[in-house]
């Protein structure tokens, strides 16, 4: 065995470990933050609009999965977080609302790359007394673009229970959102299916595309 390898793991998973937890733990905390701004504090009243990670953490969509998918050099990197719960019956106008509070969790990602846009720009600007300093700034700057980017187009896939989905919801006439939302119980078992099919790159490498061409102009070249 090639006895970089085990480095190159632990230097991975040390560049790539808190642009996740921060992604998945900011994208649950904008569900919880504007479902509170629209009438329901249950996300609040439960501690869950804090930035410690342990309230946020599935042990295995958050660390596990994300983890298996850098080591095994996957197209693509995704996880996700405990949903932050909701009681839908406290908002006012439901269906507007149920979008708005599904898109403040992409929202929050998107803030975030525009936030580790600026990072790779630091890394190349600052002078941190080690080029090594420098390019760990620099990477991880990019790995919270990407998996950020990955993020807002894996959720924006329309599969219940993903975010997508509420915003779908939001627009199907009433009867047709009931159909359509009883695909949810399955809803993890079918991203599962895609995943190990290799289909979920045909689902959200398309939006992984855009968004990556449309953060590009914005880093050093």
């Amino acid at each position: 065995m090639d006895p970089g390898f085990g480095f190159d793991i632990i230097w991975k998973l040390l560049l790539w470990a808190p642009p996740v937890i921060l992604a998945v733990t900011l994208h649950e905390m904008g569900h919880g933050w504007v479902a509170k701004q629209l009438g329901d504090p249950t996300a609040a009243d439960l501690g869950r609009l804090t930035l410690n990670p342990l309230k946020h953490i599935d042990p295995f969509g958050t660390l596990l999965l994300p983890a298996l998918l850098i080591i095994t050099k996957a197209g693509f990197i995704f996880g996700w977080a405990k949903p932050v719960p909701v009681n839908w019956r406290n908002l006012k106008h439901l269906r507007r609302d149920m979008a708005l509070v599904a898109l403040a969790g992409p929202g929050a990602n998107v803030l975030q790359a525009l936030f580790w846009v600026a990072v790779v720009w630091l890394g190349y600007a600052a002078y941190l007394g080690s080029p090594l300093l420098n390019r760990a700034l620099i990477s991880m700057g990019e790995v919270g673009i990407i998996s950020n980017v990955a993020l807002v187009a894996f959720n924006l896939i329309p599969l219940p229970p993903l975010d997508g989905s509420r915003v779908l919801t939001a627009l199907l006439p009433r009867k047709m959102a009931i159909y359509y939302n009883k695909l949810e119980p399955f809803g993890l078992v079918i991203v599962m299916v895609l995943l190990l099919l290799g289909w979920m790159d045909e689902l959200v490498g398309p939006l992984l595309h855009i968004g990556e061409r449309l953060v590009s102009p914005l880093l050093p070249h």
